[in-house]
């Protein structure tokens, strides 16, 4: 049986993988966990603006009441926010229903220890084998000991007020487009900016319940890449529906992805000496400009499975100060326990104001490798490390790019999909090399 919990919680197309029946389970499973030692367990529950968001959350927060738990639900607001919120509301557990980038047709539900974290895998663990023990009524709560359903919509305003403090500087003179991917972020991202005196347009901030990430948002930048030019401003903003992640667009409609963010920001960092051992998280997924780079200003790099939840566990373990991908997950660990796109972008702006310099110059503070992903969707993606002929291929590539190139696959967290990178100074023989290794995998898993 493959394991439930992916990379980022449970995930599956919504009323058909992730059903109503999973998420009573899923809630049911948290509260009895999570209350072995409180007797009626405080959990959050925040959601994304999907259309089966609010009908996975009437049958989370049955779960956790049938069990004795007690839900606060904080209506519609982002990932870093509930993060953010748990030890501050002194709950011992915070829920996000959501599926950060996909299309609105799937959902997912993650939880977050007291502490704001990241459930580590053995927890998940233990959940999971709580989902799959037949629930016995006879000793579930009743009368009193049943749990109840709060609504603390307010609750998003201390987030607010938390996010706008960490700014090092008003954004006063800056001209940003911010593309809120009708997600989570719609009402509060223009409130922030606007707060510290950004002159901001917004777009795609207008929720139906189908359209989140449609077109728009961290994974589509034409739409905000265009509109940067339209109106002449300094910088583009998008986040992904759940805006954990932030990736941006320069004045001159050119897209920075979370390296050149993350080496913008530590940098930063390294001046107001709040680098921690010079050193910035990344994964193994990170360009090898942004190592190169980083060891030009006397910086160096951890590197990490892909995931920011072990980009997590690397800078807790070692108290470094920022880290993240370069998908646009960036951790400030001074202000938040996971990757926040609205903390991103107050510190990517912060950092232009305080260099006096247009984003297109910062964002050549490194030389960008090419580097070739491809997709190949599979049947079955377990085990696919053990096949002989694809282990094979991948090594006799990584032999021929030695040094100057890295080839990385992986199986991904939340689709049956085997992802392939391959990253060098020549473009062509790269297209070449993860074509070749993808239709080994073909071959070998379709």
């Amino acid at each position: 049986m493959s394991r439930m919990f992916g990379t980022d919680g449970v995930r599956g197309v919504a009323n058909v993988e992730l059903t109503p029946e999973l998420a009573f389970k899923l809630g049911f499973a948290a509260a009895t966990y999570f209350g072995r030692e409180v007797k009626q367990p405080k959990i959050l529950i925040g959601r994304d603006t999907r259309r089966s968001g609010v009908m996975l959350e009437c049958a989370l927060v049955a779960g956790i009441c049938s069990a004795g738990g007690n839900a606060h639900s904080l209506g519609t607001i982002c990932t870093p926010a509930v993060s953010y919120l748990t030890p501050v509301a002194g709950a011992q557990a915070g829920v996000v229903i959501s599926a950060s980038h996909n299309p609105f047709e799937d959902n997912g539900i993650k939880f977050f220890s007291a502490s704001g974290h990241k459930l580590p895998d053995a927890v998940e663990d233990e959940i999971e084998e709580l989902v799959h023990t037949p629930i016995d009524y006879s000793k579930a709560p009743s009368g009193s000991s049943v749990g109840k359903l709060f609504y603390e919509y307010n609750m998003a305003t201390k987030y607010v007020e938390h996010i706008i403090n960490t700014a090092t500087t008003n954004l006063r003179g800056l001209k940003v487009v911010l593309d809120c991917s009708n997600g989570a972020n719609s009402e509060m991202a223009p409130v922030i900016l606007r707060s510290l005196g950004a002159d901001v347009t917004v777009i795609f901030d207008r929720p139906d319940g189908d359209n989140i990430n449609n077109g728009c948002g961290s994974t589509h930048l034409e739409a905000l890449q265009k509109k940067v030019l339209e109106v002449g401003a300094n910088l583009g903003i998008a986040n992904d529906g759940d805006a954990d992640r932030c990736l941006a667009v320069d004045e001159n409609g050119v897209a920075l992805d979370g390296d050149q963010i993350m080496l913008i920001c530590a940098l930063e960092l390294q001046k107001q000496h709040k680098l921690h051992d010079n050193t910035l998280v990344t994964t193994v997924m990170s360009n090898i400009g942004l190592h190169k780079a980083l060891a030009e200003h006397g910086c160096r790099s951890a590197k990490t499975a892909v995931g920011d939840r072990y980009v997590l566990e690397e800078m807790l373990k070692n108290n470094y100060s920022i880290g993240g991908e370069q998908s646009g997950h960036i951790i400030f660990r001074e202000h938040a326990n996971t990757g926040d796109g609205i903390l991103t972008a107050v510190q990517l702006m912060c950092a232009m104001i305080n260099n006096n310099k247009p984003l297109s110059e910062l964002g050549n503070l490194m030389v960008k490798y090419p580097q070739v992903l491809v997709n190949v969707r599979v049947k079955d993606k377990t085990g696919w490390e053990e096949n002989v002929k694809i282990k094979e291929i991948i090594e006799h590539y990584k032999a021929e790019l030695g040094n100057d190139g890295q080839i990385l696959v992986r199986a991904s967290g939340t689709e049956a999909l085997i992802r392939i990178m391959a990253e060098g100074p020549d473009q062509t023989r790269l297209d070449y090399i993860a074509n070749e290794i993808a239709n080994v995998v073909r071959e070998e898993l379709v």
